[in-house]
């Protein structure tokens, strides 16, 4: 290879890199991984939907650095609990033996969360194989569900997703 062809490979490698990421990247990101998204716009910013498993997920967006450019962002799928108390040791379970997405408990709500991050630069496919790890993780968690339910011989069943408001993710 040429110190020419050497220079062409490295000045493109480097300008598929993406420091900070909008809707457009994550939604194809997103379809790329097999699921359709609709982006909404609320408020100015754009919002982005989709779903797998059969249930909803949200973008929420994290650090601005630009108008409508991120240097991070969360996929975002909260249930609402339905039936009663969740069973203990349920979230804890689901930490010690999962890696990449965690659940938390707001009320009536449980919240399966998953952090990306640009910062520092990723390439198109990285976000793609986020989404797909995303996709993954939400088929376990609702599998999770079901077996742990199973095991504790509960009457608690992850309903439909929230239709909360979005906010900003922290970093």
């Amino acid at each position: 290879m040429s110190k020419n062809d050497n220079q062409a490979a490295v000045e493109n490698a480097a300008a598929q890199v993406l420091t900070f990421v909008g809707a457009d990247q994550v939604a194809e990101a997103i379809k790329a991984a097999g699921c359709a998204v609709t982006p909404i716009e609320q408020d100015g910013v754009v919002r982005l939907h989709s779903a797998s498993h059969g249930v909803g997920f949200q973008v929420l967006w994290g650090n601005a650095q630009a108008k409508d450019q991120y240097a991070d962002f969360t996929f975002s799928c909260p249930l609402r609990v339905q039936g009663g108390e969740l069973p203990a040791g349920l979230l804890t379970e689901w930490h010690r033996t999962k890696r990449f997405a965690r659940v938390s408990q707001h009320g009536d709500f449980v919240v399966l969360e998953m952090d990306v991050v640009a910062a520092g630069g990723v390439s198109p496919n990285h976000l793609v194989v986020a989404a797909q790890i995303w996709t993954q993780m939400m088929g376990q968690f609702f599998l999770y569900l079901r077996n742990f339910r199973a095991e504790e011989g509960q009457q608690v069943e992850a309903g439909q997703p929230a239709q909360s408001e979005p906010a900003a993710a922290a970093a």
